[in-house]
């Protein structure tokens, strides 16, 4: 049999397609609070892959936002991406079909994202796959998170495997940032489109 590996996926981008989700609840978030909201541009080279907090406070520090609404704002952000993961969100057979290939072949999967507990457990219970992972990290379970490799260098030393034994799959620049530090081998997506059988088969 072959040595176990792991594999650690992130979510948004990877797994789901849920980052316009992130982006749509948290617009609107800002719009009914503040008054205004993020552009794609700013959205996708300032912001894609942060946590809800984290875009908030970089916001607050820019003085678009009062730091007293943060708290609110990311209040309502959970209620509104709850909303369109249960409108949205749907089983995709290909991600089904690639974490049973790797379950037969001797693989940990697990699955790291800088969205909070709540969300990702749900995003993932209705995409259908949240029962193949052994672990789940959020952004509630670090102190520091992407691009800080906390959470990864956490994943591996839970499974007690060597970087070299591991591999991550990531989309964002600050995930793909954290991944390279952890010393683990990354692979890099542009979406979840591209994230299936054919993709693994040769790295694992």
């Amino acid at each position: 049999m072959k040595n176990k590996k792991l594999i650690i996926f992130d979510m948004d981008g990877v797994l789901v397609d849920a980052c316009e989700w992130h982006k749509e609840a948290l617009n609107q978030s800002l719009v009914e609070i503040c008054g205004f909201l993020i552009n794609d541009e700013e959205h996708y080279t300032k912001y894609n892959g942060l946590p809800t907090k984290v875009k908030l406070k970089k916001l607050s520090a820019l003085g678009l936002l009062d730091e007293a609404d943060i708290q609110k704002i990311e209040d309502l952000k959970q209620i509104r991406t709850i909303d369109i993961i249960n409108k949205k969100a749907f089983k995709r057979q290909e991600k089904i079909e690639l974490l049973q290939y790797l379950k037969s072949n001797n693989c940990f999967i697990a699955c790291y994202t800088n969205s909070i507990r709540t969300t990702a457990e749900l995003m993932l219970e209705k995409t259908g796959i949240l029962n193949f992972f052994d672990l789940l990290i959020t952004n509630q379970d670090v102190e520091k998170c992407k691009p800080d490799p906390e959470g990864y260098n956490k994943i591996i030393n839970f499974f007690n495997l060597s970087c070299t034994d591991t591999l991550i799959v990531e989309d964002s620049p600050n995930g793909i940032e954290a991944a390279t530090k952890s010393g683990a081998k990354v692979c890099i997506v542009k979406n979840p489109d591209e994230v299936n059988i054919e993709l693994l088969r040769t790295k694992i």
